[in-house]
């Protein structure tokens, strides 16, 4: 049995803040969700309808937008330093939505149901101007290389920040003399490392894919059950989305970036989107005078990766995120493996934001050192376990190439947080993080109160398909956005005036474009 090595650094850094408490080091934290959902017509089928207009240009409205597919709402809260501000700032969203949907509806799931195979999947239009029909052509080339079905699954995303009085004292407490932007950007890099080797804890926690509909594998091969009639599914199954049948696919599997370094990081990604790919150049890129892909290189573009978390920063007008992260060095992560959760309207709750901005903080503290090629494997292994067994009794994992239990170490990464929930609770007596954490550590005792296993267990008792019980959710909570009072009236005029007014920023847009798209395309990738 593996045994961890007490981990001295954490400890010492942990303590510094401790010790520092009355300056709420840890708390305010910016915090941002980015939610995905597919819009449904009443039956449960993909909406054909064209993204309405009414919610505004999906171009340039910065938070309703649509991700791979036409049908394919992705809505963005800006920043919050309380995650009850950002929630209703979704909830706000999401009514307004509702208010413009018709009769279609916001599927409750991450994984989709009813589909009739890729024909089905419309890909997003943004307009007639370069950039629109760059992201077009961008989505296209996903198509042709994993198939549009991959494309029809939602999720939702936590974008985090730490508080700019945290640094000086991370600095102070690790002898570094500098607390500027090169350490501020090691430290993230720090913390993504430390999320690769110990994220698939949040998959077993908030994993909620352990079933699909059989139509999102009509024709593929696979090793999944019948759980009953039109719904498959893997018995310890967490999240089958951040599996190989999802996000996970085996395409990606010669893309390798490294996290050990903002260099190392851009070294990798720009390889990647500068590489051909020889499966890529057979589907060509311009056919019949019809663009099929952005290029044939191994990645179009560099958010072609698909990754547990990115370290972000905001991008400028024209600039590559890696021209971003060069510029001022890494701003926020984003954590990319949450599945939607149909137990919650709008797909997150308090306590899961709460208790991943607390395991951020565990990740940025402990001790990270380089993850090498060796290293680099197990942990897609590890994380690749927890997605298809990580319910199963007994269950291990490999820590450092030896084998542990999962819930030995589950465990021991829950007690780890104890004070870090302490100082984010530090002058609320409500607790909230305290108890954010304790939710989560009943999960590991008891696997039966995980949402993967809240899923099956609803299955069973209702005798629904997967498609109609997340057609059943789809309904509640539709209802519930329309039936919400009272109404935040004054966000809701707001939301209406940005709409109209992003579709005259297209609008201006398309009027000022003066290159050929051959051209914009020729300039994009010089720069």
């Amino acid at each position: 049995m593996s045994r961890p090595a007490i981990d001295r650094a954490f400890e010492r850094r942990l303590a510094s803040l401790i010790n520092m408490r009355e300056g709420g080091l840890l708390q305010g934290g910016l915090k941002g969700v980015e939610k995905e959902s597919l819009r449904v017509r009443p039956d449960g089928t993909l909406a054909s309808t064209p993204h309405p207009r009414s919610l505004g240009s999906a171009l340039t409205h910065e938070s309703i937008t649509m991700d791979y597919s036409e049908s394919l709402i992705e809505l963005v809260t800006p920043a919050f330093s309380q995650s009850w501000e950002l929630l209703q700032f979704l909830c706000d969203l999401h009514q307004f939505v509702y208010r413009h949907l018709g009769d279609e509806l916001l599927w409750a799931t991450s994984m989709p149901c009813n589909l009739n195979g890729d024909a089905s999947i419309p890909v997003a239009h943004f307009g007639s101007s370069n950039i629109g029909r760059m992201k077009e052509v961008y989505r296209l080339g996903l198509g042709h290389r994993y198939g549009r079905m991959m494309q029809a699954i939602s999720g939702v995303h936590f974008n985090y920040s730490f508080p700019s009085a945290l640094w000086p004292v991370l600095a102070d407490a690790m002898q570094e003399r500098s607390a500027g932007q090169d350490f501020i950007s090691a430290q993230y890099f720090g913390l993504l490392r430390n999320y690769r080797r110990h994220g698939w804890l949040i998959l077993y926690l908030f994993g909620n894919s352990p079933a699909l509909c059989s139509s999102f594998v009509k024709g593929r091969e696979h090793s999944l059950q019948e759980f009953s009639p039109g719904t498959l599914y893997e018995p310890y199954a967490t999240s089958l989305r951040m599996s190989d049948l999802g996000y996970r696919n085996k395409n990606q599997a010669g893309v390798h970036i490294s996290v050990n370094g903002l260099d190392d990081y851009v070294r990798d990604l720009n390889a990647a989107v500068s590489t051909p790919n020889p499966d890529y150049e057979k589907i060509g890129i311009k056919v019949d005078g019809e663009y099929r892909q952005l290029n044939a290189n191994q990645l179009q573009i560099e958010n072609e990766y698909y990754s547990y978390i990115r370290p972000k920063r905001v991008t400028r007008s024209g600039e590559h995120p890696s021209q971003a992260l060069r510029r001022g060095g890494v701003e926020y992560v984003e954590f990319r493996a949450l599945d939607v959760s149909a137990f919650d309207p709008v797909g997150v709750n308090q306590h899961k934001l709460r208790f991943l901005e607390a395991f951020a903080a565990l990740c940025l503290l402990k001790d990270s050192s380089p993850i090498d090629s060796q290293e680099d494997s197990t942990l897609d292994i590890n994380h690749s376990v927890i997605a298809h067994r990580g319910r199963e009794p007994g269950l291990q994992l490999n820590r450092n190439g030896r084998p542990v239990e999962f819930r030995t170490w589950a465990l021991e990464l829950i007690d780890s947080m104890r004070g870090i929930c302490e100082l984010l609770d530090e002058g609320n007596p409500q607790r909230p993080y305290a108890a954010a954490l304790e939710l989560q550590e009943a999960k590991i005792s008891d696997a039966a109160l995980t949402p993967s296993a809240r899923t099956l267990q609803e299955l069973r008792t209702t005798g629904e398909s997967f498609a109609q019980m997340a057609l059943r959710m789809s309904n509640v909570h539709k209802n519930y956005f329309l039936d919400l009072y009272p109404p935040n009236e004054q966000r809701l005029a707001q939301f209406a005036d940005q709409a109209e007014e992003s579709l005259r920023k297209q609008e201006a847009i398309e009027r000022a474009d003066t290159m050929t798209f051959d051209q914009y395309l020729a300039s994009y990738f010089r720069r």
